[in-house]
């Protein structure tokens, strides 16, 4: 199952990449709950599908640099670009905590701030 979880997460963010976002929701259950921690929550797939198009004006660039798997759970850790309206693109790390059932997405922890890098600073 931890497997499983890991190659649905990994189709449904290849679905983001390439603009498909019907496809990504495919992925998750009707009734999915996304919490982004100290921002916002939204419930289901209407919510979902109406916070992406706001966000997404370009699909996101997302790059996982590590999944961890645990019974119904799945952590990514990442950094991911996003497109704001002046046309710049934001980086952000975060790290998803996501809940599978029945094979789908149900529910998603979300800590993400702005990536800073560390290099620059003294």
């Amino acid at each position: 199952m931890k497997e499983n979880n890991k190659i649905i997460l990994q189709k449904a963010n290849e679905a983001i990449s390439k603009g498909n976002y019907e496809e990504f929701l495919q992925y998750c259950t009707n009734d999915t709950k996304w919490i982004f921690v100290g921002d916002q929550i939204l419930n289901g797939k209407e919510a979902v599908r109406k916070w992406m198009s706001n966000e997404y004006i370009q699909p996101p660039q997302n790059e996982v640099k590590n999944l961890i798997a645990e019974n119904d759970y799945l952590t990514a850790i990442g950094q991911i670009a996003v497109m704001n309206e002046n046309k710049e693109s934001i980086k952000y790390s975060y790290c998803d905590v996501w809940r599978f059932r029945d094979g789908k997405m149900a529910e998603l922890t979300a800590f993400v701030i702005e990536y800073k890098d560390l290099k620059d600073r003294k």
